[in-house]
């Protein structure tokens, strides 16, 4: 059921930012497009509700538990910069919009660039750690949490990662080839 309920979510995501999109350039309804791209976080709260009723009615915790979290994590830190991100290609496409700002390719403008990226995934892999703490915390001493503590694991690695990323653009920043 979580799963399908994370596969639904995900389509969800992507038909809210469609229509939302949609009625923002092409039917030049732009509030109501804000109106629709505004339900996108009731598909996370769904998930989460259900993940929680899931575990209260007894289920195992499990990696479908984990991802769970782990896609709430994402869609908090990172949905909101993917919506950016579509609505300049939307726009550009579909409404004569300017063409996308491309990221900075050197110096210090591309080691902030590399800082903000790192900073939303390590605030999605907080979400997500949180949540899955919460989840460990509330499965109890008596519940297999192993596979919850692995998905912690694995936020931990995506947020080094991404510091080392940003970390390296600091200490060796791209340079211009003269």
């Amino acid at each position: 059921m979580i799963v399908t309920l994370i596969v639904i979510c995900e389509v969800g995501f992507w038909v809210l930012l469609a229509g939302g999109l949609s009625l923002r350039y092409l039917a030049k309804m732009p509030r109501a497009g804000i109106a629709v791209l505004l339900l996108e976080p009731v598909l996370e709260l769904v998930l989460l509700i259900a993940t929680a009723i899931d575990l209260k009615n007894g289920a195992q915790a499990d990696w479908k538990h984990g991802l769970a979290a782990v896609y709430i994590g994402y869609s908090v830190g990172l949905g909101h910069a993917t919506i950016k991100w579509v609505d300049a290609r939307f726009a550009h496409r579909f409404a004569g919009g300017p063409p996308p700002v491309k990221p900075p390719k050197y110096g210090t403008a591309r080691t902030v660039h590399e800082w903000k990226a790192a900073a939303r995934w390590i605030l999605s892999c907080a979400v997500a750690l949180g949540l899955l703490q919460a989840a460990v915390w509330y499965v109890g001493d008596g519940g297999d949490i192993s596979s919850l503590r692995a998905w912690q694991t694995k936020m931990l690695l995506v947020a080094g990662i991404n510091l080392v990323i940003a970390t390296s653009y600091t200490i060796w920043p791209k340079q211009a080839k003269n």
